[in-house]
């Protein structure tokens, strides 16, 4: 699919965006944009689209994205009610592949880095001591001036493209890409989704959004996304149970039906089929690297 264009200003006397946000949410429109970005949530929590990915973002989370992948991070219904005690928190930094000269990652000495942008094509979630590593250097970058920020922002790329500590988001074929009109109809039908997900959506309501016969929609939604409407919705629910199971105040079985599963058997299969675990392993994997 083809998102929308966001057109980022690169400040005039740098090579690259970085920039420490704070705000009510991080908007909804899916977007795409030539600048890789390396985006830190400090304070925040919803889902978020990358590629044909669909998954759950909280605090403390470092993923980079390469250049044109259609991403948006859409924050939980709470960041939406103008409530000032409500907000989120992040350091962005994006650039163009090319920022450094067009020679640059052609160097020998920059394989590596231009390995790494091939990688972020697919999006990066990145961990362990490469992530400490980066989101500490992300915060020299921001004091700096100068030649030092420069150092940084290089600094940053070795660390990221010498780790191996990361997982890749998205498949290699992410996306179809189209033109305007199925970028607002495909946000109608995401929007739509994540309001109304904890209750049975029926695919005449929602090819209804998109003005074509069930039959159509579903050939449509397949082409665009490369998943059926069904494996959409439920990916978006078990991204939400994750998330409830992370924070633990309800039994697992109140978590199914509150997430839109009519059955718990359902329920435990589809958890299987897309996280790779059951729940109680999936919670006890979450807790076991938290106490790392």
């Amino acid at each position: 699919m083809k998102p929308r264009f966001h057109k980022i200003n690169t400040p005039l006397e740098s090579s690259f965006s970085l920039a420490h946000t704070v705000g009510p949410n991080f908007g909804r429109i899916w977007h795409f944009h030539p600048e890789l970005e390396l985006h830190y949530t400090i304070k925040g929590k919803g889902v978020r689209f990358i590629g044909d990915n669909v998954d759950n973002f909280s605090e403390g989370e470092l993923i980079l994205l390469g250049e044109n992948l259609p991403h948006t991070w859409r924050c939980d219904e709470c960041y939406y009610q103008n409530d000032p005690a409500v907000h989120v928190e992040a350091i962005v930094l994006q650039f163009l592949p090319e920022c450094l000269g067009k020679g640059f990652c052609e160097l020998p000495e920059t394989y590596a880095i231009s390995r790494l942008f091939e990688k972020a094509g697919r999006g990066m979630i990145i961990e362990g001591s490469a992530r400490t590593d980066t989101i500490r250097l992300l915060y020299e970058a921001q004091k700096a001036t100068g030649i030092e920020r420069l150092i940084c922002f290089i600094r940053i790329l070795q660390v990221l493209s010498e780790t191996e500590e990361f997982s890749l988001i998205a498949s290699a074929h992410a996306f179809y890409r189209s033109g305007e009109k199925e970028n607002i109809r495909l946000n109608n039908i995401y929007t739509y989704s994540l309001a109304n997900f904890r209750r049975e959506i029926s695919l005449q309501e929602v090819a209804a959004l998109s003005n074509l016969s069930v039959t159509s929609f579903c050939r449509y939604f397949k082409m665009m996304t490369k998943k059926s409407y069904y494996d959409f919705l439920i990916e978006i629910r078990i991204s939400h149970t994750c998330r409830m199971l992370i924070e633990d105040k309800y039994p697992i079985e109140v978590l199914c039906f509150d997430c839109g599963f009519n059955n718990v058997s359902n329920f435990y299969r589809h958890f299987k089929r897309v996280t790779g675990m059951t729940p109680l392993e999936y919670k006890r994997k979450f807790l076991e690297k938290r106490s790392a």
